[in-house]
């Protein structure tokens, strides 16, 4: 089973560390190991959290998302991404961009590092709407129960999340541009920057969001017509398998995986900018890193870890939670990878810890 999961990852790497070493030597095949670890450290995180998606998905988009999926998240975030963020705030054409990149690293790095604060703000907001809409529901299972039950009462309020999410934009924004001022105001216009980034943030959810929930209705009302239909068969003595999530329902919870796997990784592209500013070798080592977070997560829905070990996910989205805040604290002050990755380490291993005294618990009960 483990290596029929992680096969595909096992090859990239061969193929990703190959590749480094024809690129630029011994030095590379480091650099490239390096990334890689990076990746999944500050992603395991997302992997418990699209588990939860995909397991609703059948097993030709389970497919998808290990294929053309994978494409969009190596491709698309680490290598299109940095290009076309250099490219907006920089003002040049994409070719331009990529020429840059490839030729002078270091004015490359400076005009991302100069993006920052609005990728900070789109992919902290967006995060942030994650972990709030999943605090301030109400749910059968309780992780920190001191904390998520008045949380969960205070979210019978309409709109709560967006509001919180809008004031905590605000005073980031706010916070940036009296920093900026201070220093000559040079940067003044990035508190807009930080604004409207973040709105899009927040846009950018609720429409993907809202599509995903409206279509996972679809399917609960899907399932409930299946359900019937089997008891119907069984009574005719038939035996017809279950259907999981297909079709429209399927492609937007495959488009809110892709846009999730996207925020996810912004802070993994900047991060990467602190090893290298070689543009191929970040997109070799985060996409090594992206393929074992992609085959991690199929692992964990066919093993059915989520069900056995249940406060996972809340782990996984207060590391989500963490991780919003330090992409809006970083607008202002630099905040170290390992501390980053080491906050989502934490958390999932002590969700992971209370999981397992809580089934030992239960058996002994029993």
């Amino acid at each position: 089973m483990l290596w029929k999961t992680f096969r595909w990852a096992f090859a990239v790497t061969a193929l990703g560390l190959a590749a480094g070493v024809l690129y630029d030597g011994w030095t590379a095949l480091g650099i490239v190991a390096i990334l890689s670890v990076l990746e999944i450290s500050l992603s395991f995180d997302n992997a418990v959290i699209n588990a939860g998606i995909l397991k609703k998905m059948n097993a030709f988009w389970q497919k998808i998302f290990l294929t053309i999926g994978i494409v969009i998240a190596v491709f698309g975030m680490r290598l299109v991404f940095p290009v076309v963020i250099v490219a907006i705030s920089a003002r040049l054409n994409p070719w331009s961009a990529v020429h840059l990149a490839l030729t002078d690293k270091d004015r490359y790095q400076e005009l991302v590092t100069d993006a920052h604060p609005s990728i900070a703000a789109f992919g902290g907001m967006f995060l942030l709407m994650i972990f709030l809409d999943f605090v301030f529901e109400d749910r059968e299972i309780k992780w920190l129960g001191w904390l998520e039950r008045p949380l969960a009462r205070l979210g019978r309020v309409d709109m709560l999340s967006v509001c919180i999410a809008l004031i905590v934009l605000l005073v980031s924004a706010i916070t940036f541009g009296a920093h900026a001022h201070q220093h000559g105001g040079t940067h003044a216009d990035k508190a807009e920057t930080v604004l409207l980034a973040g709105v899009a943030g927040l846009i950018t959810y609720m429409v993907v969001g809202g599509l995903s929930g409206f279509f996972e209705q679809k399917l609960e009302d899907e399932e409930e017509r299946e359900q019937e239909a089997e008891e119907e068969a069984r009574r005719a003595g038939r035996r017809d398998a279950p259907v999981k999530l297909a079709g429209k329902a399927a492609f937007f919870m495959f488009l809110y995986l892709e846009v999730l796997d996207a925020s996810f990784s912004f802070d993994g592209v900047i991060g990467a900018f602190a090893i290298t500013n070689d543009i191929v070798l970040m997109a070799l080592g985060l996409g090594i890193g992206a393929m074992y977070v992609r085959s991690l997560t199929v692992y964990l829905v066919r093993q059915g870890t989520l069900d056995d070990y249940v406060y996972l996910e809340h782990g996984a989205h207060y590391a989500i939670g963490a991780l919003s805040l330090i992409l809006l604290v970083t607008i202002q002050y630099q905040i170290n990878e390992v501390v980053t990755g080491l906050v989502g380490v934490v958390l999932i291993g002590a969700s992971f810890w209370s999981s397992v005294r809580r089934n030992r618990a239960l058996r002994t009960a029993a």
